[in-house]
């Protein structure tokens, strides 16, 4: 089973990965450990396509980030669609411990305090840049994959609850609001 679980940053894409790699048993990929390289640099185009490509190509997993090579290799597509304001507030509140230190999940002198203005500026183009592709590709390839949309913490918790009583089958469980597959 291969899951994909996108949206802005600061949603919580990477406790919801953690939460269904519990659940399920699956082993979790963090893009930012490929996008980023030490020091806040970006790891080149054709090298972080080549590890996400080594990683898409395992039988199982579960990856947490942005990526159209991770939704096209991916069974199910779990996107996490909160306001900015609670993107922000989850940011500052994940990043403040790290303000001069790199999270466990970065590489090395990747300090908080030195990509605030940019995470600020992903968060508040999100809406307008990235989650129009995202909603567009699930138009189009719904007939092909499980698409479930996240809006509130209510259809979270109800997800959550399903996958972890049900398995892989807890993503198709009908008693979902309408809303929340795509």
């Amino acid at each position: 089973m291969r899951i994909n679980i996108t949206g802005n940053a600061g949603v919580g894409k990477s406790t919801m990965a953690k939460l269904l790699g519990d659940a399920l048993g699956l082993p979790i990929y963090n893009l930012d450990s490929i996008v980023w390289q030490p020091g806040w640099g970006t790891t080149p185009i054709e090298e972080c396509r080549d590890k996400i490509s080594n990683l898409t190509n395992q039988p199982d997993w579960i990856i947490d980030g942005v990526s159209r090579l991770v939704w096209d290799a991916a069974d199910i597509i779990v996107f996490l669609d909160f306001s900015r304001r609670l993107s922000l507030a989850r940011c500052a509140k994940r990043n403040w411990p790290y303000l001069f230190r790199s999270r466990p999940d970065l590489p090395e002198r990747c300090p908080e305090i030195l990509i605030i203005p940019r995470l600020i500026q992903i968060i508040i183009q999100f809406p307008q840049k990235v989650k129009p592709k995202i909603l567009e590709y699930a138009r189009t390839e719904s007939n092909r994959k499980i698409f479930v949309h996240i809006q509130n913490a209510k259809q979270l918790e109800t997800l959550t609850k399903e996958v972890k009583k049900n398995g892989v089958e807890g993503f198709q469980v009908s008693s979902y609001d309408s809303n929340l597959r795509i």
